[in-house]
């Protein structure tokens, strides 16, 4: 079946003890998946780049997007949705969110999404891929739309929490974030 839309799906944020979900989605369209494919060649997972080098990416991706090679987007999901409704639900929301934005008909698109995380079944046509954010260029560029993204909120949360050094960790369950925890308690960004 020749899909008109192809449209790669990851999270960041799924693990740590603060801050939200964030869902990154990037789609190509046939007539631009050669162009758009080529720009990505040497992309990587986010976990495997240094912060600068996902930024590089990053301004990369927004080029592409600018010159209609791709589109792109992101969705967040607080840590209180997370905390009432649970993870699961958090995931299924953003993805759901980030497909909204994407001008894709779901019969005529396949998304291509990170080990676990499935698209809403009126999205008939998906794959989810163990590890695809290190072997699908669309998997892996979403990822750092996700990663950047939530990182950049982290660092904005830090203004209004210094005491926990968002900045530094980002939320994650870091030794210095423990201590933090046992020093000030939980704040009102933190996952119950």
């Amino acid at each position: 079946m020749g899909f008109r839309y192809l449209i790669g799906i990851d999270e960041a944020g799924r693990g740590p003890l603060a801050g939200p979900l964030c869902v990154g989605a990037c789609l190509v369209h046939a007539e631009t998946k050669r162009r758009a494919l080529a720009a990505l060649r040497g992309v990587r997972d986010c976990k495997q780049l240094t912060p600068e080098k996902r930024l590089l990416w990053l301004l990369r991706i927004k080029h592409e997007a600018k010159q209609g090679t791709l589109l792109f987007t992101s969705s967040f999901v607080a840590p209180s949705v997370i905390d009432s409704s649970g993870m699961a639900y958090a995931l299924r929301h953003a993805i759901h969110r980030c497909l909204k934005r994407l001008p894709a008909a779901p019969e005529r698109a396949l998304i291509k999404l990170d080990g676990g995380l499935r698209a809403p079944a009126c999205y008939p046509f998906q794959e989810t891929i163990v590890d695809g954010d290190e072997r699908e260029p669309l998997i892996a560029a979403a990822s750092i739309v996700a990663k950047v993204r939530r990182d950049r909120y982290m660092v904005r949360l830090a203004r209004r929490f210094p005491q926990y050094d968002f900045e530094i960790h980002k939320g994650y369950g870091t030794k210095r974030h423990f201590e933090a925890l046992r020093k000030y308690g939980v704040s009102e960004v933190h996952r119950r």
